[in-house]
């Protein structure tokens, strides 16, 4: 099984991308979007949303990560592709799949679904753009409004030249409102001869199965399941007859403690209790050790009381008392609760 972990635009960013890949378990990684306008933009840029292009490309446990552009223009996309490229660039990977409004109204992510010839097009011009070593690949939804050109653009996508496309199983409209409808993709899968992955509401090993059986699809990406459960990705790999590997919450000590030393560098100070919480927010899911942390910390937003109060001695995150999860989300509530049923239906 291929496991990809995915970027989250405010969360799954080069710092979270760093302590998940130290667990262990996945495969590569891919940046959160550089946004493309009409010009070609400047190197440190690219290494403050990428900052592994310092290290081969490399997160610092050694996986791969690929950069992710976002945009409507194909000559500017590739002009900035091949910067990319010359920096070291593990593989470029367009984005064809964000639902903001902000960024759809700027005609770019899962509104040019509508245009598979532009699609192509934009595929096709990075592809010139960079060597023939360096791949190329995609990220879509379903669709725009609905699903209708869903293979048109997937066999765009491919056509241009992509080597890999990663579907996630919801059009722009649907966003992420569960469920993600795993069995459209199956389709995408058998238009085009490149792999396709499978990707959306993905959180436990039974969803996973689940999405592998319904997409027809070997690999996965992992999202919000991978943050809210870092041992996500091994206990997919046991699922599928490798040995067991546990992340029990003691092993996330003292990553908690490396991710908050991360974002103290480079978040204003007025972001990082809100950054470090909201982690803590999403891992209560998994393990009900994190609630006793969330509570400890939650009234503070002082990053010099939340240094004082959980990494100051380095025991003291252990000393949290844990709290077994509530019956109903507390406010604020997590930002993304636990789906309910799947109920496949037909997209309209």
């Amino acid at each position: 099984m291929t496991i990809l972990l995915a970027p989250m635009e405010g969360l799954l960013d080069h710092s979270l991308r760093d302590v998940l890949t130290q667990v262990g378990g996945v495969d590569r990684c891919v940046s959160e979007f550089i946004r493309i306008t009409d010009q070609l933009l400047p190197e440190r840029v690219f290494y403050r949303v990428m900052p592994e292009l310092y290290n081969a490309s490399r997160t610092a446990a050694g996986v791969p990560v690929r950069a992710q552009l976002l945009g409507s223009d194909p000559a500017c996309l590739a002009d900035n592709a091949a910067r990319l490229a010359e920096l070291g660039a593990e593989g470029i990977d367009l984005n064809f799949g964000c639902p903001a409004k902000t960024v759809n109204r700027h005609r770019g992510g899962a509104v040019l679904l509508d245009e598979p010839d532009l699609v192509g097009d934009i595929v096709a011009a990075v592809r010139r753009a960079v060597p023939a070593s360096i791949p190329v690949s995609a990220k879509m939804r379903l669709g725009n409004l609905d699903d209708a050109l869903r293979l048109e653009a997937a066999r765009a996508i491919a056509q241009g030249g992509a080597a890999e496309l990663v579907v996630h199983g919801r059009t722009k409209v649907q966003g992420y409102k569960p469920p993600a409808y795993w069995h459209r993709i199956a389709a995408i899968r058998e238009a085009v001869p490149i792999p396709v992955v499978a990707n959306g509401e993905i959180w436990t090993v039974a969803d996973a199965l689940q999405a592998r059986a319904e997409s027809g699809c070997h690999a996965l990406m992992l999202g919000r399941g991978m943050v809210c459960d870092p041992g996500l990705a091994w206990a997919l790999r046991a699922a599928d007859g490798a040995l067991p590997r546990a992340v029990p919450w003691a092993e996330l000590l003292p990553l908690l403690a490396r991710y908050w030393a991360h974002i103290a560098r480079q978040a204003e100070p007025r972001h990082r209790a809100g950054r470090l919480k909201q982690w803590l927010n999403m891992l209560r899911r998994r393990y009900p050790e994190a609630q006793g942390v969330f509570d400890a910390v939650r009234p503070f937003n002082d990053p010099a009381q939340v240094q004082a109060l959980l990494f100051t001695p380095p025991a003291a995150l252990s000393a949290a008392p844990p709290a077994a999860p509530p019956a109903a989300p507390r406010s604020p509530a997590p930002p993304h609760p636990a789906p309910p049923p799947r109920h496949p239906a037909p997209v309209a």
